[in-house]
């Protein structure tokens, strides 16, 4: 708010929430949807695998959930709310273009489409997905993208912040992929290492998390000059961010983990050497 010289206040918290298409968000994602509910059937004829769906409902559904997830951060009103008032939608959006989109496009893809998609590179996809390097890269884009300079560049220039959502999704898939990776010719990690992988990745984030959760001071300058939607002051607002980025991202990564342990377990028992099985009893 702003406070005229005769008294009068001004709320420009109406400005934040004024409709504001984002014409390039609405082109890719119609055209990512086209290519892929309009296009993928066709290729299918040519590229799928005789004597199995080329692609299934259940990939369908995850891939249209992939992009209604990236439609909704990046658009109105949630990505003018992050750029224009508060740093907990801009964080709530890092952690959706980084822990729930990917996944869902990968797990969505039906292989033999990635094979072809990812083939012209292959190779150097090989060694940046490697779970080593896939993981210091991540977060190495992670933490430079909350540097309160990088912030800044983010909410003012919009070239810019499109380049970091870019780098943040790109290295995101990087991240998923030794855990998700659908093509034969690049293994995923097994069951027990895939957990561990994202059990140490779950801990890198927690610093810049708790650095925002417990600090006193403001973290991004930038935000102390927008409108406070819903009457949250900045370090409210950051803190909040921080909870998001600590508890929402671990919860996130611990369901996929005890998910992928229950699947391990659940597979062990079906094929277990061990099993007994039952006696029937004669006559």
């Amino acid at each position: 708010m702003d406070v005229l010289a005769h008294g009068e206040v001004i709320d420009h918290t109406s400005d934040v929430l004024a409709f504001h298409p984002h014409w390039d968000v609405y082109a890719l994602i119609a055209l990512l949807a086209v290519g892929y509910y309009v296009g993928v059937p066709r290729l299918a004829a040519r590229h799928a695998p005789q004597g199995e769906p080329s692609i299934t409902r259940h990939q369908k559904l995850l891939f249209g959930a992939g992009l209604i997830a990236w439609l909704v951060v990046s658009t109105w009103p949630f990505h003018d709310i992050a750029e224009k008032s508060l740093f907990t939608f801009h964080m709530i959006e890092h952690m959706t273009l980084a822990w729930v989109v990917p996944p869902l496009l990968i797990m969505g893809s039906p292989w033999w489409l990635t094979r072809i998609l990812i083939k012209p590179i292959m190779g150097p996809l090989r060694f940046l997905t490697r779970p080593l390097i896939a993981l210091v890269i991540f977060n190495a884009v992670l933490a430079a993208i909350h540097i309160p300079r990088v912030v800044e560049l983010m909410v003012t220039n919009d070239p810019f912040h499109f380049v970091a959502h870019f780098l943040l999704m790109a290295t995101a898939f990087l991240l998923w992929w030794p855990v998700l990776g659908p093509v034969p010719e690049m293994p995923k990690l097994s069951s027990m290492a895939a957990i561990g992988y994202l059990f140490a990745n779950g801990l890198v984030p927690t610093i810049p998390a708790s650095f925002l959760t417990f600090a006193s001071d403001t973290v991004y300058p930038v935000y102390e000059g927008f409108p406070r939607l819903w009457g949250l002051d900045v370090i409210t607002d950051q803190t909040i961010a921080g909870l998001v980025m600590k508890i929402g991202g671990g919860l996130l990564l611990w369901g996929v983990m005890i998910t992928i342990y229950f699947r391990w377990w659940r597979d062990e028992q079906r094929f277990s050497p061990s099993r007994p099985e039952r006696i029937t009893a004669p006559g």
